[in-house]
Parts: structure tokens; sequence; C-alpha cells
């Protein structure tokens, strides 16, 4: 299956076994979502369990927030991660502190989908990394898988919980990459890290679609003498920090990448964490690879988005090669 492959199994999946999922957003019903992330559920389970709605980000999710907190588990799609910002104030302010301002008595088991990151030349508006704002939000867990494996068994595992979950899809690897997806139900722990590579050398994190870039950078050092460890944190928020330092420990030296930008991304957590925690074990600086302080362009992604040569660079300045 490809990663959008994956996404349509894992809700088609979960519809089939739970009455109460209802999808809801832009164009997921008839048009079956701007991606086909949901197409054909429509017409399988009809429309009051696969809603267009208005564009309006904020309705989306008001009306989501109110579907969980009475019994459903709705599963919301906002086209593109840059439209998301109309309801933040619905997701930071009410979907992630309900089971905290009401002492338990409601919870918001719901799933905030969205496509995110760059890579198909959509420019400003549809190409950014926002994943930092959410981590940051306490009462939100934050998932971005880079496969397709992963990205049906952690769908699963968040329709499931009985928090709010932001399910960051990355689109430039939506058809991009093709993977062994089992039939039927399984779930990939939410809060796992996977080591995607082994090595002994230079450890490199990553997430999303930065988790293939990182291999070929491997790849790459490899024949200058660096044998590079490639974590792929899968979820963000809660964080597999024994994973993250077991691996910081073995090698002595660390590469962060991610699309966003530089400055406050989650990147810089992970390097706090790192030298609150493993600072004894570190041989060289940490070194994030990352995208500009800018807004995201278009005639020049290439530039801005993290490649595996960058990254192969931010190797050679922690190894010395």
């Amino acid at each position: 299956m490809t990663i959008v492959q994956a996404v349509r199994d894992a809700l088609y999946n979960e519809m089939k076994r739970n009455d109460s999922v209802v999808l809801l957003g832009e164009d997921v019903g008839l048009n079956g979502g701007v991606f086909r992330a949901t197409e054909g559920l429509q017409k399988e389970f009809g429309e009051a369990r696969v809603m267009d709605t208005p564009l309006a980000e904020s309705g989306i999710i008001g009306a989501a927030m109110g579907m969980a907190v009475n019994g459903l588990r709705p599963v919301p799609e906002i086209q593109f991660l840059d439209f998301i910002y109309p309801a933040f104030d619905q997701i930071v302010s009410e979907v992630a502190k309900i089971r905290y301002r009401s002492g338990g008595t409601f919870t918001c088991p719901m799933v905030i989908r969205s496509p995110a990151g760059g890579g198909i030349r959509g420019g400003h508006y549809h190409s950014q990394s926002s994943e930092a704002y959410f981590t940051h939000t306490p009462g939100l867990k934050v998932v971005y898988p880079s496969n397709p494996y992963d990205t049906k068994g952690l769908l699963i595992s968040a329709i499931r919980d009985e928090d709010p979950v932001i399910f960051l899809e990355p689109k430039k690897l939506y058809r991009a990459v093709k993977g062994e997806v089992p039939e039927g139900e399984y779930t990939v722990e939410i809060g796992k890290a996977n080591v995607v590579r082994e090595g002994k050398d230079v450890t490199i994190l990553c997430w999303g679609a930065m988790v293939p870039e990182a291999l070929k950078a491997a790849d790459l050092c490899t024949p200058r003498g660096a044998d590079c460890e490639v974590v792929d944190l899968r979820t963000l928020v809660p964080l597999d920090e024994p994973t993250i330092l077991e691996s910081v420990r073995k090698t002595g030296k660390v590469v962060i990448v991610h699309e966003a930008p530089r400055t406050c991304g989650f990147g810089a957590e992970l390097s706090a964490l790192i030298a609150e925690e493993a600072v004894e074990y570190l041989e060289a600086p940490i070194v994030r690879v990352a995208g500009l302080d800018t807004p995201f362009p278009y005639t020049l992604e290439h530039v801005y988005m993290p490649d595996a040569e960058r990254i192969a660079l931010a190797v050679g300045k922690v190894k010395n090669f």
C-alpha cells in the first residue's frame, strides 16, 4: 500500500468495527478528499457517517468536539495543515483541555487528520509543518508517521485513544513510498519510536518525510566512515525518551532533522532533552538540519527542504570528515 491507501484502510476498518466512528471535513464525502484518502467511504457508510462540511475549520473542529464529548469518535480532516489556524482556538482552548476542565467528567476521543509538510510544490499556503504548535499544548497527542505500515497502525491506535490526537500525514510521501500492510486490524503503539537503521557513530533523529532522506544520507555517509543510526520518532507527544537517549549514549553524536523552520522547531526540544539527560555522552555539538526561518517558498522548495545531502553535511560536521 501507499500511505494514502493505508489511511483509507485504517478508516475503513475502524468504521466497520465501531459505528461511533464518523468522518467530517471539506470534500471528504462525495469527492473522497483532495488526496482521495476517504474515497468511497461515503458510499459505503452513508452521509450520516461521512459528512461534507463548509469551508470553516473552526466549525469542523467545534462540531467534532461536540460529537466526541457525546459518545462519538469523530475523525475530522483539515484539508491542509496550513488551514488549521482558524480552528486553533477550538483545539488548544477547548479540545485539549476538556478532560482537565471537567475534572475527568468528559473525554474528547477525536483524531484531527491533516496532510502536512512540503514536497508537492504547494507554496506557502500548502506546505507548512506546524507540529511544534501542538506539541506545546498539554492535552494533545501528536503523531507523525513516515511509512504505510506505521500509518495504518498508528491511525487505528489514535482512533481508539480516549484523548485527542493530532495525526499528521506527510503528503510528500502519500504515493511516493509503498510498503507491506497487513489486512484487517492491527495497532502500532503511540509513544514508541522505531530505530529504522542501526549504527554506532551518529544518531539521526527524524520523523515524517525526513525519514527517507535520513536513510539516504546514512547511505551517503557510510563510505566516509560514519555508521549512522536513524531513529524515526513516529510520535512527538508522547515522546519515546528512552529510545532517543539510548541511541545518543551509544553514538555520542546527534543530528536532528525536520522540515519546520529551525527556530523553536521540535528539534530544539530534542536538543534540550539530550543536553539535560545525556550531555556527558556527547562528543560533538548537536546539529539541527531544518527548514529556513522564512515563509515556505514555491520556486525554491528544493532549497528550503532538508535533503540527504544537507543531512550528510551535518553528519560530516559532527564526525569531522
